[in-house]
């Protein structure tokens, strides 16, 4: 987020949402269309030009534009315009290559948090005084949210129309509480009104920009907390640098066991993790090779002066993508330490994010990520689509949830050569919701 506004902040007017663009209308207006067409012909163009693979899976690309650009342009609302594009970008099946589309004026808050376990959907997170606060609890399985089965295979889909595609005032959930009870609940999410245009060039539109960033990264910072002969290190993101790293890793160096919490962590700098991986071995080690367009190279992670060298156990989840994988599974293969928890997302390329806008004086800006680089890891495989398999499955139980214990890190530590009762684990690393 830090690096989308650095981008456009030096820009002198900005639309963050898209003028003539209303999730109620019934048939999007002709500037809202010509928008539309112009984030498809992008979509094609920004992969058919970088893409790893140039063939594109034997993909017909220009065919399959022709296709998802009519589709596109008679979508009935700005949600279903923007399902097409990302339906268009789905056909090569590559959990890298996805449309980041512009931001909305009004901003929804659903009030609630849901993660995987396992196969089964639960909620995680409910934020006090909202509408989910009176009629969800932590620890419920949800069944279906409007209407859409929710499980592993359906996710990550799932999250990201509801999310970031077409997020709604108000959502239907089919919930299952610990005890068994089914209920069916319509939750009112918050909004946020905003302004369809914002003038990056004046003090307030750019302050409250780069606050919202900076309190998205204040409620996703890493922590390290100290208990008796264990860290336990909460990496909520690869977005550290050197010094950070080191830091880190000096107050792990005072212990005789690490756990590297790693769970819910998407993944980030590919520098970050090398650094890393360079403080927890004792000599270099190959993280896979990168099948370019062009070429093929190795990503070597090389060894950092006074490493951590005890005990080392890392935690990790469905949430768990990227380089959070590729570091547990070079863990594993180096015979380093031992993987705990579920398995992980499977979700493992190397990509770019391609920033777009269009406009005179008014611009609206949109993205796309696009994978530069497929990664094979040492024996041979990608764990795109297979995931990290622990080397101990452990899963927290829905009643876990609902009573705020954390046996999966309770049991981390101890294989650390530590000591933590599962209610207090689950209070080490409290969630921080950001203001609305």
């Amino acid at each position: 987020m830090k690096r989308l506004a650095a981008a456009i902040c030096g820009l002198a007017f900005v639309c963050l949402g898209v003028v003539g663009m209303s999730q109620t209308q019934t048939t999007l207006d002709k500037d809202a269309q010509y928008k539309i067409s112009l984030i498809m012909q992008d979509a094609r163009s920004e992969v058919k030009s970088h893409y790893y693979d140039p063939t594109l899976h034997g993909l017909d690309w220009d065919a399959r534009y022709k296709q998802y650009a009519a589709m596109a342009a008679k979508a009935p609302n700005l949600g279903e315009a923007f399902r097409v594009v990302a339906a268009f970008l789905s056909g090569l099946d590559d959990s890298h290559v996805f449309f980041i589309p512009p931001s909305r004026a009004n901003r929804f808050e659903d009030g609630y948090r849901f993660a995987l376990v396992g196969d089964d959907c639960f909620i995680t997170r409910i934020r006090p005084g909202t509408d989910a606060d009176s009629q969800l609890h932590v620890g419920d399985q949800i069944m279906t949210l409007d209407g859409y089965n929710v499980n592993r295979q359906d996710f990550h889909d799932i999250s990201y129309f509801l999310h970031v595609l077409s997020p709604m005032p108000k959502a239907q959930l089919v919930v299952r509480a610990p005890e068994g009870v089914t209920r069916t609940v319509l939750v009112s999410h918050s909004v946020t009104q905003g302004r369809q245009l914002v003038d990056l060039t004046t003090p307030l539109d750019y302050i409250d920009l780069v606050t919202r960033d900076e309190n998205e990264e204040h409620a996703n910072r890493s922590a390290i907390l100290e208990r008796g002969d264990v860290a336990v290190w909460k990496l909520r993101h690869f977005d550290l640098d050197f010094s950070e790293v080191e830091h880190f890793v000096g107050i792990a160096r005072r212990h005789k066991g690490l756990v590297l919490d790693l769970r819910g962590n998407g993944g980030g700098s590919e520098d970050t993790l090398k650094v890393m991986l360079g403080y927890l071995m004792d000599h270099d080690v190959k993280v896979a090779d990168r099948i370019e367009r062009k070429s093929r190279r190795e990503l070597v992670a090389k060894h950092q002066g006074n490493p951590f060298t005890g005990t080392l156990v890392v935690l990790v989840d469905a949430g768990s993508a990227s380089a959070s994988e590729l570091l547990a599974r070079v863990v594993q293969m180096e015979h380093r330490g031992k993987v705990v928890g579920d398995k992980t997302a499977g979700a493992v390329m190397e990509a770019r994010i391609y920033q777009e806008s269009h406009g005179a004086e008014t611009l609206f800006f949109y993205a796309f990520s696009v994978t530069e680089a497929n990664l094979i890891m040492t024996d041979g495989k990608s764990l795109e689509k297979t995931g990290v398999v622990p080397d101990e499955l452990l899963l927290p139980t829905s009643a876990d949830l609902a009573a705020g214990r954390d046996p999966v890190l309770a049991h981390a530590v101890a294989l650390a050569g530590g000591s933590l009762d599962a209610q207090e684990a689950g209070k080490l690393f409290p969630y921080e919701w950001p203001p609305l």
